[in-house]
């Protein structure tokens, strides 16, 4: 039975999807879930001042993946964790899963083929290469 699984949210409409994958695992009482989301970093090596207001765009998107992430919370059945942070998406979501042990790790795939793939990365490909514990990976769907 699986004890800590972190599941990785990206705001995307592939979220959704990978809540309910998470739904359909059955869990037992005392499993743990870290939703987590990961803010990239900036692209420019500029950083901004911590002793400073940050750009009001950068607060509400804050606020609304905080807001997201609890109302996915509301629909877990077993205790759970919020998680935000900043950095490489991948390296992250590796190094959260480390910190809390997690056995699984829960995350959507943006489907990317060709250039896109190539210019973009695929966080679901290099946490699966790099993670110390299997990966779900969820697919959007296919119309």
């Amino acid at each position: 039975m699986l004890k800590n699984i972190l599941v990785a949210l990206d705001g995307s409409e592939i979220a959704e999807r990978v809540i309910q994958a998470l739904d359909d695992l059955v869990l037992s009482d005392d499993s743990k879930v870290v939703l987590c989301h990961v803010f990239p970093n900036p692209e420019s090596d500029m950083e901004l001042p911590a002793d400073r207001p940050q750009p009001e765009s950068q607060t509400l998107s804050y606020f609304h993946i905080e807001q997201q992430l609890q109302s996915y919370q509301e629909k877990v059945s077993v205790k759970t964790e919020l998680e935000l942070v900043s950095g490489d998406p991948a390296e992250e979501i590796i190094r959260l899963a480390n910190i809390y042990k997690t056995e699984l790790i829960i995350i959507g795939s943006r489907g990317l083929i060709g250039m896109k793939r190539i210019v973009l990365g695929s966080v679901s490909n290099q946490v699966v290469e790099e993670a110390n514990c299997s990966v779900l990976v969820v697919k959007p769907n296919k119309i």
